[in-house]
Formats: structure tokens, C-alpha cells, sequence
């Protein structure tokens, strides 16, 4: 087991093996991240001590859809009976009552003060002749509050679809169709009340790892319709059906929104580490629990290009940072603030110490077991003088701004160039 001090400044609260011992070292002056993967199920989730995580994001196999049948029928073989009576809404409450004992286990290994964002679709399906659709998040949530957890507001992610087939019944006449499901939830909830940043170094951290104004606005809408999926790239098509993976940027949102760097995530719906994927992009430590080990080459290959895809997505936020700051200038408006690392224009005092860490390098340090580094500066061609922005900082009429603002030329960024290692 790992040096519990060192485990606390580096909040990896799980356990591990004496031969990862020494690389918790030298940490203090560094951002360094680890990540954990349990081939096994999450309804007994002993590896992780209670109290100890910073955020949940995950999303568990939907009951009631025909892909999850058989995983959920493993755990409590009466399902079966059920859909063969056609005893549909038996079979939704006993699949719902497996996932139950999980939501159990997140709410025991959360820290006061965490959130869990957990991504459910409802279902709709036909037993026995009769269809229904079956609301998978209303069910969750019940069984959260249920346990203790605070719900906050949720998330409706918009999953617009052109198939000609996505009208249900009997199209063009009445009283006989059925409008269309297109959409899924990001439930929200936390343990116990608002986090506290108490010490210098938790709220120096806190600011370093916030967001955007510009992002801020549109992460925490209520309604996502932007978020677009993105194509797997896995050797085995059936792994990458059977995963059932969410995009990239569903995790990366909630993992930046509700955590700051160095926290430890937990997934316990692991599938092919897309929560690892952008926690590494994010500098957050991860433990992920998944009951299907043939995923584990699928999740190796994903690690060998999440330096570039960190690097371009690091690359993106600035750019359209860039480009709103641009947008903004040449609209005539001015701004007070100036980041501290970057020496751009941000709109409030929350975004002087942000600072985008690049990922540098990914390596597996251990069976199941990997370990990220990151850098600690700006990156250079995103970086200006100080003195750049100075007339701006200063100005207070849109005139004066107008006649004195600094163009960024995003054209003339260069591409990141990174190296994975390991």
C-alpha cells in the first residue's frame, strides 16, 4: 500500500501495489495524476476508501434497453421470468434494483461536498404487446434522494437525429403515434453541503483550474444540444457496441465543471475509459470499476493518443478564447481583467490564475495502472506581453478600445506538437 501522506497530497485515495510507491515522490512542485482501472463489479467497491472521492461521472447500462438484457439477467436471473411474462415493469424495477447497490457505493466513497453527474437515457420498449416508455432517470433519482444525496438542477442533452425511422406509430394518423425520444439527462447531485476551500493552496488551485466566462455560460445551460458524439476508434466493432461510450466532451464538461485538478474521479461504469480519457486531459486522478475485461486492449489503445487529442482540445478552449476576445474588441467592448499567465483579456477576476496544463506524456506503470505528467507554464503561442493589453485593461469607452485593441491572429498559431511516452 502507497504512503498514505503522499496519498493525501495527491488525493489518490485508493490502494495500490509497493512497486508504484516511489512514484508519488516529488509531487508537491509538479502535476501528476494516476489512474486506476478494477476489473470487476462496482457494487462492492472495496478499493476505495470511503470519503475519499472528488467527483462521480459515469453512465450506467440503461434498463429496459434489449443491449443490457443479458448483463442485467447475470445479476438477477428473475429477470428473465419477468420478460418472458411480459411483466415489463417487473423487469425495470428489479434491473433498476442492481443498480441500486452501486449508487450505494458512490455515495459511501464521496467526500462531503462531491457531486456525482451520472448520464441516463429513458427507454422505450414493447413486452407483450404493449409499449411504454420506461424513465430510467426519474427511477435513479428517486433512489439518490432516497439515500441522501441533494438533487440539483439536471442537464438535457439534446440528441437530434435525421433517421427517417425515429417517428414511432402510426405516423400521419392521429390518437396512434408517439413523439420522438431524442434526448437523455445528466443528473446532478451532491453529498452533503457546498465544498470548502479553506487553505491557501486549495483555493490557489481552485482558481487555477477555473473555466472560461464564455464557456461557463454555455456548459452550465441547462440544455445541451452543441455536444456531438465522436467515432470510436477501436479494433473490435463489437467492443465498441457493447461499450455503448459516451463522447468525449460529455465527461471533459463535467469533469472540469465540478472538480478541480489533482481531484479523484470515479467511474463505476468504466466501459473503454472515456471518463479516464478526460480526466487526463483535465489533470484529474481516476478509479474506474468495469465488469467486462475484454474491454481492456480497447482501453490500452485509446491511452496512445490521448496526448494529442488533449493537446488539440487545450488548443481549442484557447483559440475560441482568442477568438472571443476578439469578437469582443471588435464589438467595441473592453475588459478589466488581464490573465496572469497568458497576459490576455479574460471578463472577471475568477479567470486571472486559469491556466490550461498541457499533457506531456502517458505512460503505464503497472498492469491496469497508468500515470500522466503535465506541464506547469503556459504554452508560449498562446502567451503575450504584459503589456499587450495594458491600453485595454485601462480603457473605459468603447471608443478608445476600438481604436486601440491588439488583433490575436489565430491563423498564426502554430499546431501542438506532442510526444507520448511509455
Amino acid at each position: 500500500m502507497c504512503d498514505l501522506r503522499l496519498l493525501k497530497v495527491h488525493k489518490v485515495n485508493i490502494k495500490d501495489s509497493p512497486e508504484t510507491m516511489d512514484r508519488f515522490k516529488n509531487r508537491i512542485s509538479t502535476l501528476q495524476t494516476t489512474y486506476k482501472i478494477y476489473y470487476q463489479n462496482s457494487n462492492a467497491m472495496q478499493s476505495v476508501a470511503s470519503n475519499s472521492v472528488d467527483l462521480v461521472v459515469t453512465s450506467p447500462p440503461y434498463p429496459m434497453i434489449a443491449m443490457w438484457d443479458e448483463m442485467f439477467i447475470k445479476q438477477d436471473p428473475a429477470i428473465q421470468k419477468a420478460l418472458d411474462n411480459g411483466m415489463g415493469y417487473d423487469a425495470f424495477k428489479r434491473m433498476h434494483k442492481t443498480l441500486d447497490e452501486i449508487w450505494n457505493e458512490c455515495y459511501r466513497i464521496l467526500k462531503n461536498g462531491a457531486f456525482a453527474c451520472i448520464n441516463i437515457g429513458d427507454a422505450t420498449r414493447t413486452v407483450n404487446g404493449n409499449f411504454m416508455l420506461y424513465p430510467n432517470h426519474s427511477r435513479i433519482l428517486q433512489h439518490l434522494l432516497e439515500i441522501g444525496f441533494t438533487s440539483l438542477p439536471a442537464i438535457l442533452w439534446r440528441k437530434q437525429t435525421n433517421a427517417p425511422n425515429k417517428f414511432m406509430g402510426s405516423g400521419m394518423l392521429p390518437a396512434g403515434a408517439y413523439v420522438t425520444l431524442e434526448h437523455e439527462y445528466i443528473l446532478i447531485v451532491r453529498k452533503g453541503g457546498k465544498r470548502e476551500f479553506i487553505t491557501a493552496q486549495e483555493k490557489h488551485n481552485r482558481h487555477a483550474s477555473a473555466l472560461f466566462w464564455e464557456e461557463r455560460n454555455t456548459w452550465f445551460s441547462d440544455v445541451w444540444m452543441d455536444l456531438k458524439g465522436t467515432t470510436q476508434k477501436l479494433r473490435d466493432d463489437t467492443v465498441r457496441i457493447r461499450s455503448a461510450a459516451y463522447p468525449f466532451e460529455l465527461p471533459f464538461r463535467l469533469i472540469n465543471m465540478y472538480s478541480v485538478k489533482g481531484d479523484l474521479v470515479a467511474d463505476p461504469f468504466f466501459g473503454i475509459g472515456t471518463t479516464m480519457l478526460a480526466g487526463m486531459a483535465a489533470g484529474r486522478n481516476t478509479v474506474g470499476f468495469e465488469i467486462e475485461p475484454e474491454f481492456s486492449d480497447a482501453i490500452h489503445d485509446r491511452t496512445r493518443d490521448i496526448v494529442n487529442i488533449a493537446g488539440q482540445r487545450t488548443s481549442d478552449r484557447l483559440d475560441r478564447h482568442i477568438e472571443f476576445v476578439n469578437t469582443r474588441i471588435e464589438n467595441g467592448r473592453t475588459f478589466k481583467h488581464i490573465n496572469e499567465n497568458y497576459n490576455f483579456p479574460v471578463v472577471t477576476n475568477q479567470e486571472k490564475k486559469l491556466l490550461l496544463n498541457r499533457l506531456k506524456a502517458v505512460s503505464k506503470i503497472e498492469k491496469n495502472t497508468y500515470e500522466a505528467v503535465y506541464s506547469q507554464t503556459s504554452q508560449p503561442k498562446f502567451s503575450f506581453a504584459p503589456e499587450t493589453f495594458t491600453a485595454l485593461q485601462a480603457s473605459s469607452s468603447r471608443p478608445q478600445a476600438k481604436a486601440k485593441k491588439k488583433q490575436l491572429k489565430k491563423s498564426s498559431l502554430a499546431p501542438v506538437q506532442l510526444k507520448l511516452l511509455g
